[in-house]
């Protein structure tokens, strides 16, 4: 669903799907928009086709409700389909990724002149954005990284991004530094594929080091967190880091997608069941208690019950608390779109499973870490989530939003972790 809704007084209003760097691009257009009235931006997301559904629904919904409001669609679904999105109800304008974080794209006068949506894979750059505000977040993404030079045999957002390119240490750091004095006590490194970071800057640094550097040059700042990571990317500096650095929050999102040899290699990833167990180990040798995610997708092509098992099983053995889960689903392109198909009532099934998996990996991981301190970012008054991205809320009583507040659990239920404060 949709991270934001509209509202029929006017302005303009951003829908927006998909992943964390969408959010963040959001922002940098709530920006660049600011002076335009009576306009709804749709920011779609092309990883599955019921994102792409949703943003449709939402559109024609958005048309319904306001039939004299300018509809501006744009993101990888956009990107990679523009004339299929511009034929909707209500669709004014249709803007490619990199054409919609161009200020000059929301000009009045812009928004008037038709479609806009260049060649995605003739970028060679990725400009930076200063966002110093985040609707309705307490944590801040911060872009450091856009596109992908990998082709993972299921995935389309190559076509929706373009090619991997990296943001300078020296832009990062004003950003930071810019939402720090914003009052975010949090910052979350986003992009596609953020591991490949560096890799077209001179010198060919890494992750890590922009890590460190980004905490040496702005000491005020207090968490320190990445979003999604390649397993067998991570350098040596991401592990001193999460060894050394308090401020360097203990998890690890990593981009799994299966726990089978074979699928993976029908995947086209460039890790095996035994690189993601080996990355795991050591990060839980590091800091044991450590919050540690993962991108699954259930039901790939070819991924008869053998192979699933296989998953279940590696799933089983790690324990991972926080799995992201999807059914496969065709992208229309992709290699994988031509392997033969699992029924798509059996790939929903295999995903209810992982999840029903990952849940109960969720409630040991909850429960080991009772009446520890656990140092939670207050997102309301009353809930949060902890170093670890553990979801925890006040028994009792309320705290301020924004402020990090040391709690220590004292129960477990569904949603996460009850605790009282110190």
């Amino acid at each position: 669903m949709p991270q934001d809704e509209t509202d029929p007084t006017g302005g303009v209003d951003i829908l927006t799907f998909g992943c964390r760097l969408n959010t963040y691009e959001s922002e940098v257009m709530r920006g660049h928009a600011a002076a335009l009235d009576d306009v709804i931006i749709v920011n779609t997301c092309a990883v599955t086709g019921e994102a792409e559904r949703q943003a449709r629904q939402a559109i024609r919904r958005a048309h319904r409700e306001r039939p004299s409001t300018r509809i501006v669609v744009t993101g990888c679904a956009a990107q990679i389909d523009p004339d299929r999105w511009a034929a909707l109800p209500g669709v004014t304008r249709v803007l490619g990724n990199e054409d919609k974080l161009k200020a000059e794209s929301w000009s009045l006068p812009a928004l008037e002149s038709g479609h806009a949506v260049s060649d995605i894979m003739a970028a060679r750059e990725t400009a930076a954005h200063l966002v110093t505000e985040f609707a309705g977040r307490t944590r801040a993404f911060v872009q450091v990284q856009q596109g992908c030079d990998h082709r993972c045999t299921f995935c389309i957002i190559p076509f929706g991004r373009g090619p991997s390119r990296s943001v300078p240490v020296g832009v990062v750091v004003e950003q930071v530094r810019a939402l720090v004095a914003s009052g975010y006590r949090e910052v979350v490194l986003t992009g596609v594929d953020i591991t490949s970071w560096g890799g077209d800057l001179p010198g060919t640094p890494r992750l890590g080091q922009l890590c460190r550097r980004l905490l040496a040059l702005v000491p005020e700042l207090e968490r320190l967190r990445l979003s999604s990571v390649d397993p067998v990317e991570i350098d040596e500096d991401v592990w001193r880091l999460l060894e050394h650095e308090p401020r360097f929050m203990p998890y690890l999102h990593l981009s799994l997608q299966a726990g089978s040899d074979m699928i993976l290699k029908r995947m086209k990833r460039r890790h095996l069941v035994a690189d993601a167990a080996a990355v795991i180990e050591r990060a839980r040798s590091i800091r044991p208690q450590i919050g540690l995610g993962a991108d699954l997708i259930a039901g790939f092509p070819t991924e008869d019950e053998a192979l699933f098992e296989e998953t279940l099983a590696f799933l089983a053995q790690v324990a991972i608390p926080y799995l992201h889960v999807f059914p496969y689903s065709a992208r229309p392109g992709t290699p994988a779109a031509r392997m033969p198909a699992i029924p798509v009532v059996e790939r929903k099934a295999r995903a209810a499973r992982v999840r029903a998996l990952g849940a109960e990996s969720a409630q040991r991981y909850y429960e080991s870490l009772l009446g520890r301190e656990l140092r939670v970012l207050m997102e309301t008054p009353h809930s949060g989530h902890s170093e670890e991205f553990a979801p925890v809320r006040l028994a009792q009583g309320e705290s301020e939003t924004g402020r990090i507040e040391v709690l220590r659990g004292v129960a477990v239920d569904a949603d996460g972790i009850v605790a009282e404060i110190v």
